[in-house]
């Protein structure tokens, strides 16, 4: 951590007590007039940190900045998230995971930036990210199963989001195959997991996680290849993005403990509870040609099981799918 982070984090661990300057300069080792320009660089930032004389420092108000001191506070995950990198700016979180993880970082590191330059959805797609008000983040794991599993997990973060969000906002967050998050048919967050391996091993894997948070209306561009939302239009206030992120990791953390321990029978139930299209008459944009049939769910490797008319079963690995007929 940063000295500013360090003592943020001595702020945490005594929540609502004066620290004094002289215990702050010997807990960091630095000097106590090195002390005050950290507290004058953390009020800049926007923490509102009360000083009294002979009695030191208190905070009394953090402002919305995804810090690892913030975010660690309070967090109960036994793996993900014991280690998360913190940066104001990246092309990519995805990216920045995945050249972290070539260095040998442990696994269940999570990198989050408050802006990204060069954010990216599924088939290249540009995801919007603008400073400040999102959450834009990735995971990464290193599980010990085959590669071919490995599109198991896409569910875990399509799950972990979906219930977080409504267990904290009380907004329907449904999932949409194969990777976004909806509320009322709007696209509230979108996941793009990213595999490194070889035949036989997973070297990692990055679970990229974007959600749109405190986002008005007029910042969405026009050219959006479907309508969007966020947190702060369904609930009608602007969220702290803190407390968040720190549910978000804990769901993740334990969903994927049930996943290595019980596989994914467990995880496609939960996915297929919050999905809207099971059991319904759907078409499906293969690119090249267009098919029609019922959702029955989710195969083994996570492939979408789709009925068609003549009784045969078609197994959809990538496609754009939509409703076109009532539930059954």
């Amino acid at each position: 951590m940063t000295t500013r982070e360090q003592i943020v984090q001595l702020f945490r661990n005594r929540p609502g007590e004066y620290v004094s300057g002289q215990e702050l300069s010997r807990e960091l080792h630095i000097s106590r007039a090195a002390i005050w320009k950290q507290i004058e660089q953390l009020r800049e930032l926007g923490y509102e940190i009360e000083a009294q004389r002979a009695r030191g420092y208190r905070l009394l108000e953090s402002p919305d900045l995804l810090l690892p001191a913030d975010l660690t506070s309070d967090l109960s995950s036994q793996l993900v998230g014991q280690q998360i990198h913190c940066v104001a700016s990246t092309s990519s979180t995805n990216q920045l995971a995945q050249q972290m993880a070539t260095e040998g970082v442990s696994e269940g590191l999570v990198v989050l930036a408050e802006e990204q330059t060069a954010g990216r959805g599924r088939m290249g797609r540009r995801w919007e990210s603008p400073a400040g008000v999102n959450v834009y983040g990735s995971i990464l794991l290193k599980p010990q199963i085959p590669p071919y599993q490995a599109p198991q997990l896409t569910f875990l973060s399509a799950v972990a989001t979906a219930e977080v969000l409504t267990d904290l906002y009380a907004i329907n967050a449904r999932v949409k195959w194969p990777n976004d998050i909806l509320v009322g048919g709007r696209k509230i967050a979108g996941l793009l997991n990213e595999l490194s391996a070889e035949t036989e091993q997973i070297h990692s894997l990055v679970l990229g996680i974007g959600i749109n948070v405190n986002m008005l209306a007029e910042q969405f561009p026009d050219d959006l290849r479907y309508p969007a939302t966020s947190v702060r239009i369904e609930t009608g206030r602007s969220q702290p993005r803190v407390a968040l992120v720190r549910q978000l990791l804990q769901r993740i953390d334990f969903l994927y403990a049930e996943f290595l321990e019980q596989g994914f029978a467990p995880l496609r139930r939960r996915w297929e509870a919050l999905f809207d299209l099971l059991d319904r008459q759907v078409e499906v944009d293969l690119g090249n040609r267009k098919i029609s049939g019922v959702i029955g769910g989710l195969e083994a490797d996570g492939a979408l099981r789709l009925f068609l008319p003549d009784g045969q079963v078609e197994r959809i690995v990538a496609g754009d799918v939509r409703p076109i007929g009532q539930k059954r």
